[in-house]
């Protein structure tokens, strides 16, 4: 960026079935460029993760008419974090502020984010201090974001989504990093750089259903986990130990007791128990091992973040994955 020339910033929407949404979203965004035209200049960038509904006709609509719109299409669903990810590759932003398209984030918080950006933060997110959501999904949440930043191996914030503003420079670092399941939170927390947060309350979804149920929050739980920490590891290792402490205690028992009672009786269901809990036990430490092959496999193999079938405004010599 020349030191005369307003810094450029890219507002990274992934969406999937949101068609009605984007009309209000839209609305608010080119509201908020106009009031920060003075400070800056926007392009909206879109990663559609092949939606079925109409959302991909809607984008060709606003970007035929809008050059700032530009958008994505993959060839299928690649997953919510591959889809911010590429996103995030096709930007051309100094700075890149990450929101939904549901407007639960407020896009007009960019105002705020932009000025620390200013000021020398690298990474600004939101904290969220309420949500306007079931008590259960909440406290599943809160739970969750606890256990996550417990074992990770470096603090990763806690009530922290993927609504945030980012420098170019991280944007570069994590497009480097080739990490072929991504959990995106864990990988900014994780790089350092100047990092802050903004507190404030999470409104309702506008329209439309969330494609984010509690099977897809279990499973970005797990990736967080497998991703940013060794503890599951340590867990198995340390099980076994015990498991093998205990297995000696009991045999030691097992032979004074059958020496102070020669006619004690043979306990076959117990060891049959016994049995079964080794092979249980087992089970259960080899997925966690096999859980981490995985990944080592999926790293090796070197498969595509994702694959674009479609763009909009974006030259094909700027497609890039």
């Amino acid at each position: 960026m020349k030191e005369d020339a307003k810094p450029l910033i890219s507002v990274s929407i992934p969406v999937f079935n949101e068609e009605e949404n984007l009309d209000q979203l839209y609305k608010r965004l080119t509201a908020l460029a106009d009031r920060m035209s003075d400070r800056c200049e926007f392009e909206f960038v879109f990663s559609d993760n092949h939606s079925s509904d109409g959302t991909w006709g809607k984008l060709r609509h606003l970007a035929e008419n809008d050059a700032r719109v530009r958008a994505i299409k993959f060839s299928k669903n690649f997953g919510f974090q591959n889809s911010i990810l590429a996103n995030y590759m096709h930007t051309r932003g100094d700075a890149v502020l990450q929101i939904d398209a549901d407007l639960q984030d407020p896009p007009e918080l960019l105002e705020e984010f932009f000025a620390l950006w200013q000021q020398g933060y690298q990474v600004v997110y939101g904290v969220r201090k309420g949500r306007k959501e079931g008590p259960f999904i909440t406290l599943f949440r809160k739970v969750g974001y606890w256990a996550i930043d417990k074992v990770s191996e470096h603090p990763i914030p806690r009530d922290v989504g993927d609504f945030r503003l980012i420098d170019r420079r991280v944007v570069e670092a994590i497009s480097r990093s080739g990490q072929p399941n991504p959990y995106l939170r864990g990988m900014i927390a994780g790089l350092g750089f100047n990092q802050t947060g903004i507190a404030y309350d999470r409104d309702a979804r506008q329209a439309g259903q969330s494609q984010f149920g509690t099977l897809r929050l279990v499973s970005l739980g797990l990736t967080a986990v497998l991703n940013h920490s060794t503890v599951p590891l340590r867990i198995a290792t340390y099980t076994g130990l015990v498991i093998i402490l205990a297995t000696v205690a009991l045999t030691v028992f097992y032979l004074i007791s059958k020496f102070l009672d020669p006619n004690l009786p043979p306990g076959f269901i117990s060891i049959q128990l016994l049995i079964l809990f080794g092979i249980g036990l087992n089970a259960f430490l080899l997925g966690i091992i096999g859980e981490y092959i995985l990944r080592i496999y999926r790293a090796i193999r070197s498969d595509p973040i994702a694959i674009i079938e479609q763009s909009l405004n974006i030259e094909d010599t700027d497609l890039k994955l």
